[in-house]
């Protein structure tokens, strides 16, 4: 995240208790990026919440750090995310051997 977006969701989040928008808005905007960008499979919140916390994890991030981020009161539920391709095993294993 640039310095420059961080400072303004800090700056946001101190002066203001509540997320402005609702879940609704946040489904439409992120249609309409989609529908810009030529994405046609479906793309909602959830699906944001994934991928980032998919990248989280293959970018070495730790679990109870994703488990904080997303809110989980349970490790076992941010593990779901810790299902990996075969691909990113194998590349694993070879970078720890």
């Amino acid at each position: 995240m640039s310095t420059r977006l961080k400072l303004l969701l800090e700056n946001f989040f101190v002066m203001n208790d509540k997320f402005p928008w609702t879940a609704r808005t946040i489904q439409r905007v992120m249609k309409r990026i989609a529908n810009k960008a030529g994405i046609s499979k479906p793309l909602t919140p959830h699906v944001l919440r994934h991928t980032f916390s998919i990248l989280w994890i293959h970018k070495g991030g730790s679990t109870r750090a994703l488990q904080g981020i997303l809110g989980h009161d349970r490790l076992s539920t941010t593990e779901i995310y810790l299902n990996m391709s075969p691909e990113h095993i194998l590349q694993e294993f070879q970078s720890k051997w």
